[in-house]
């Protein structure tokens, strides 16, 4: 029995192990729609649960390598708790105890990757994942809208792409499609600055993922690629500035940001009033307007945590929202619909969780020479702003992201750093 232990303790430690698993993490969870469409949601949920108790095994086996402290940040596992608090208050049918369990699930498989692998090594995995989901997308548009000429409804697929799009591949929507496409794009451009992959790979990858952005036709997209090519350019402008004058070069960034949400909030009236001619930002103005009445009774601790709304489900309040003929599946708003299951308490947890995360992995970016470290903060920048149209941040692909980048933030620039620095004297160092 102890040959037997030690040969499995030997390959829950190794390299190979830890590879494997970020690629299925990753593989499942970005290919959750299509599993949960072809095999089943129990299916889904099974492998969810393997990979997480798989998870937790790897962990204990390098438990020596990691500092209790450093495991996960403070304002994850605040929020987490809170959400699970939310499952006891007395709101009737509301709470989901299983969207809950999904979250703490795909929040433990970033985790682990976060403490297995190194950002080299996660953009790497990330990357061969995104390149093989892409392709398959793009086989079965073309498959159902130019071969068979028919849509494959269980897949959510139209077969439009004979028509330039929309296009929603092996996610479900465009808008989700549109929000992969745009990280894969990042994460193909970190890949191929770094020399990680061959030149003639990071072109082809650089063009599927374009591509695919562009055939999903996501109204998201555009707003999504402006604010990566911003904060590209605002990373780039700090990176090249002299040592001495970088403080002030952020806070003028950090002055113009403010302005700029200022800006945006006087004019919101007239801004809205454009906009609302697009049927997209429209149907999002009518439906927050309508969550308004059943937000203020409950502000501070919301209905309880429900993640993805069920149209189906007789739940208070979202059958209620969803009397107008629309059946919405989410608040189409992150921040909404954080406000609405966990209330006021609850969106500040969550707004300290990515604004930690954002100025951690913003200040790294900016001091380290490697274009690697602005993978992190560039795709958080880009979960944060698709939270604005969709609530995708709070479940599935999209929390396993946003927890990804928050515990890989939270391992450079953290009070923890500081605690094992006095624990353990001597050099530290920190992985990714």
């Amino acid at each position: 029995m102890s040959g037997v232990r030690h040969r499995l303790v030997t390959l829950l430690d190794s390299a190979e192990m830890a590879r494997a698993y970020a690629l299925a993490a990753f593989g499942v969870t970005f290919g959750s729609f299509a599993i949960e469409h072809t095999a089943g949601l129990v299916t889904l949920a099974t492998m969810v649960t393997a990979l997480s108790l798989l998870g937790i095994a790897i962990l204990i086996v390098r438990r020596a390598e990691l500092s209790p402290l450093r495991i996960v940040p403070t304002t994850v596992v605040l929020l987490v708790g809170w959400a699970g608090v939310s499952l006891f208050f007395p709101t009737g049918n509301g709470q989901s105890p299983a969207s809950w369990l999904a979250l703490v699930g795909y929040g433990l498989l970033a985790v682990v990757i976060a403490h297995v692998r190194d950002t080299l090594q996660t953009v790497r995995a990330l990357g061969d994942v995104l390149r093989l989901l892409l392709v398959l997308s793009l086989g079965m548009e073309i498959l159902s809208g130019i071969l068979l000429d028919m849509p494959f409804p269980f897949l959510g697929i139209q077969g439009d792409i004979a028509f330039g799009g929309p296009i929603q591949g092996l996610f479900g929507t465009r808008n989700l499609l549109g929000l992969v496409a745009v990280i894969a794009l990042i994460t193909f451009v970190i890949e191929l600055r770094t020399q990680s992959i061959g030149r003639g790979l990071g072109v082809a990858s650089l063009i599927l993922g374009g591509g695919m952005a562009a055939l999903s036709s996501s109204p998201t997209v555009i707003v999504l690629a402006a604010a990566v090519a911003l904060s590209t350019g605002a990373l780039a402008l700090v990176r090249h500035a002299p040592a001495a004058r970088r403080g002030t070069v952020q806070i003028l960034l950090g002055t113009t940001v403010v302005i700029g949400l200022v800006a945006l909030w006087v004019l919101r009236r007239p801004i809205t009033a454009i906009l609302d001619a697009g049927s997209d930002f429209g149907v999002r103005a009518e439906l927050w307007r309508s969550m308004l009445p059943y937000i203020g009774p409950r502000l501070w601790q919301g209905w309880g945590w429900r993640g993805p709304w069920r149209p189906e489900d007789p739940a208070f309040p979202y059958n209620a929202i969803n009397t107008s003929g629309e059946n919405h599946a989410s608040a189409l708003n992150a921040y909404m619909d954080v406000l609405l299951q966990l209330g006021a308490v609850g969106l500040a947890l969550f707004l300290l969780m990515c604004g930690v995360a954002l100025v951690r992995s913003w200040f790294v970016a900016t001091e380290r020479r490697s274009v690697l470290y602005a993978w992190t903060p560039l795709v958080l920048v880009t979960l944060l702003v698709d939270s604005l149209f969709e609530s995708f941040t709070l479940a599935g692909l999209g929390w396993m992201m946003l927890v990804l980048v928050a515990v890989r933030a939270g391992q450079s620039r953290s009070w923890r750093e500081r605690v094992d620095a006095v624990r353990t004297p001597g050099p530290q160092t920190t992985a990714g």
